[in-house]
């Protein structure tokens, strides 16, 4: 037998589909301590804390494995596509402007959360926030505020931009995974208490629920027995859309590079929008848009959108896998700064919500359009409900195009802060 930890993607995925299997069976079981279990925390938290668990326990060895890669860049896409095969664009606009305030809120939540933690933080440690030069504390949160507003692209732009020694930059990102994946976790929480959120906020979920029941309306009417053929046919779908998103997102991020200096040029506020991940997954939701302009939006009825569920939970517990609950604690003073960060993000959102009634469902997907992005905003907006999944997509996509400039931003402040 190999030893601990496994390093075979084979065997990793193996253990993450034996996580899955565990949460969906026992979720399933309507009596006694399972039942009660399930009432209190959802399934797709547990979903992504058993890979976390395996990972802390050093079961499995997250560095070594591809799953996340394969996932992100393979089955992400493909849900895409399946998730919006359906879409009902028209509805999705009758949500109104809620979702947009929710995101640009989540987005100064980040911006002025940054600064305020480091001045909160320096009264109790100031060495936390010091640093000079390079190893200057904010440059290497200038990082952590661009993976929040926007994402990878994001991130790597701003670690170039303010040029933080790389030997500390594995702390900034174990920091932003730590912190993240916790809020992360709060929020999936918060989603098996909807209902209760939002007679607190006094929400208005009526644009919501009208979309709801016009797509599961839709699919029980189309409703069929599945064949061979309704499976090779969303594979047909799913996967050739997958090449297709890869293929021109990758082109069509050449070109943007070639021929645009504020893209080329990693210290450009533009320059995230040469991401090739961002346009393949703009690509594979414009794919999924069209389809369901077709014919093809009636393998929905095939159960499109639940075999691009199955890809969105394994992605799931591949991020989960990616979370190493024992190092928590490694660096209070930074994790301080993190957790103070996100509370204040998360505050502002709040109080905005109270005050303008928006559903905990647009709080939930405009906070993880920016934390999470591309790769957990779908996964977040899919757990309130497939024909939600659209919402997240766009706002994670716009997440990108405002990233580099809020994260900038944020920066700036964070090194007067650092200095007062």
């Amino acid at each position: 037998m190999d030893q601990l930890p496994f390093t075979q993607d084979t065997v990793i995925f193996g253990l993450l589909c034996l996580c899955l299997g565990f949460v969906f069976y026992t979720s399933s079981i309507k009596t006694g301590f399972w039942n009660k279990f399930y009432g209190v925390v959802p399934t797709v938290l547990m979903c992504y804390l058993l890979p976390a668990i395996l990972a802390s326990l050093g079961i499995v060895d997250e560095s070594a494995s591809q799953t996340y890669y394969v996932a992100s860049r393979y089955l992400l896409p493909a849900a895409l596509i399946l998730m919006t095969l359906s879409i009902d664009l028209k509805a999705i606009i009758n949500l109104g402007s809620k979702a947009l305030v929710m995101f640009l809120t989540g987005t100064v939540g980040i911006v002025i959360g940054g600064p305020i933690a480091i001045l909160i933080v320096s009264i109790f440690s100031p060495e936390t926030v010091g640093g000079a030069g390079p190893d200057a504390v904010w440059r290497g949160l200038a990082t952590i505020a661009g993976s929040w507003i926007g994402g990878g692209a994001n991130q790597a732009a701003m670690l170039e931009v303010f040029k933080y020694n790389q030997e500390n930059y594995g702390g900034m990102v174990l920091i932003d995974i730590v912190v993240a994946n916790l809020w992360l976790a709060v929020i999936l929480l918060g989603v098996g208490k909807t209902d209760k959120i939002d007679r607190w906020l006094k929400a208005d979920t009526s644009s919501i629920e009208e979309l709801k029941v016009k797509v599961s309306t839709h699919t029980e009417k189309i409703a069929r027995v599945t064949t061979l053929k309704d499976f090779i046919m969303i594979l047909f779908f799913a996967f050739v859309g997958v090449g297709v998103a890869h293929l021109v997102g990758h082109h069509f991020a050449v070109f943007l590079q070639d021929n645009f200096e504020v893209i080329r040029n990693p210290q450009k506020i533009l320059s995230s929008l040469g991401s090739e991940f961002l346009w393949m997954v703009v690509f594979a939701t414009a794919i999924g848009i069209g389809l369901s302009f077709t014919n093809a939006k009636n393998y929905e009825g095939a159960g499109a959108s639940k075999i691009g569920g199955m890809f969105i939970y394994i992605l799931v517990a591949t991020i989960g896998m990616k979370m190493d609950l024992g190092k928590v604690l490694d660096n209070p003073g930074l994790i301080a700064i993190g957790l103070i960060w996100i509370t204040i993000h998360a505050g502002l959102l709040i109080l905005v919500a109270k005050l303008i009634k928006a559903p905990f469902f647009f709080l939930a997907v405009g906070s993880q359009a920016n934390v999470g992005g591309a790769a957990s905003a779908p996964v977040v907006a899919a757990e309130f409900h497939p024909s939600l999944t659209s919402v997240g997509i766009l706002l994670a996509v716009f997440g990108y195009v405002v990233g580099t400039a809020g994260a900038y931003l944020c920066a700036l402040l964070m090194e007067v802060a650092s200095n007062v």
